[in-house]
């Protein structure tokens, strides 16, 4: 399969460029890492940019405790191979402490959780930079995001206070409290995601490839079968050949009907899509402005 190398190599050499900016002005950055596609593409984009020395940054999971086992076993593997630090913000830990309270009922999610969890972490590890692997294209309050991303002493983002980046200059100047959100791949696509997988050879956990998983459909949306999720009465488990476009909590991250076994299988898949990746997120439901919300309150 032919891909637009020149395309993706200005699209790499740009996330670098922002990359070393954050070394650069920054004291303290860090790495969210999740175990979703963008994540590890980020990481491997850093892994580049400083080779052959080691990542500069060290990894950050907020562990809701309702993750894919497949996602924690390669945030494992991976963070073993690079050498690097993970710093692990748990969910269920700020429940135990009564931190957070833990929602009820057959929709419940921790999902909202995650925000108080973060920004503790952040202020108990004084990180003055959180680099996320959010792109542009997946959810319009995304795409009010600059590369630097202020953040007020409350974690709080404001969208109508954002700085200007011309030519590629970017302020991180900020008062003493305040932190900012780095977007490095803000202007990859899903598909730019996946054609750069398949240039790099970049190892996946199995949940994006196609599989069968016991399974059952709420509101359209297809969820796998877990500890987690409280059924309803009439809802049914089936074994369904499914594959994940994005990864989150078990109990509010929908799958898709898939047979894409292979990265080159993904990528005519979802040349020829019309539903994005985030259209089987169960909290993106909630409101018509569920992400610009939740991201004004310190959601990442």
């Amino acid at each position: 399969m032919k891909y637009h190398i020149n395309h993706l190599r200005e699209l790499e050499a740009e996330s670098i460029f922002v990359l070393r900016e954050v070394a650069a002005q920054f004291q303290n950055p860090v790495i969210m890492f999740s175990g979703g596609k963008d994540s590890i593409v980020m990481t491997h984009l850093a892994r580049k940019a400083f080779f052959p020395a080691k990542i500069p940054f060290p990894l950050l999971h907020v562990d809701t405790g309702h993750n894919f086992p497949e996602a924690l076993e390669y945030r494992d593997n991976l963070v073993e191979e690079l050498g690097v630090k993970l710093i692990v913000g748990s969910v269920q830990e700020a429940i135990n402490k009564k931190l957070v309270i833990e929602e009820k009922g057959f929709n419940a999610s921790r999902n909202a959780l995650q925000t108080a969890v973060l920004l503790e972490t952040l202020e108990t590890h004084k990180f003055d930079a959180a680099m996320g692997g959010a792109r542009r294209d997946e959810e319009k309050a995304r795409a009010k995001e600059r590369f630097f991303s202020h953040r007020d002493e409350f974690g709080q983002w404001d969208p109508k206070n954002q700085r200007p980046e011309l030519w590629n200059l970017f302020n991180g100047k900020k008062q003493m409290g305040e932190h900012f959100r780095v977007f490095p791949i803000s202007n990859w696509t899903e598909l730019d995601i996946w054609q750069y997988i398949a240039l790099e050879k970049i190892e996946l956990p199995s949940l994006y490839l196609s599989h069968k998983r016991r399974c059952f459909i709420r509101d359209g949306v297809i969820l796998a079968e877990s500890d987690y999720v409280n059924m309803k009465p009439d809802e049914k488990i089936e074994e369904m050949v499914v594959r994940y476009r994005t990864l989150g909590d078990m109990p509010i991250t929908g799958a898709v009907l898939s047979d894409a076994s292979t990265v080159e299988d993904i990528i005519r898949e979802i040349a020829t899509t019309r539903v994005t990746e985030r259209g089987g997120r169960a909290d993106d439901k909630r409101s018509e402005t569920s992400m610009e919300d939740r991201k004004k309150q310190g959601y990442f």
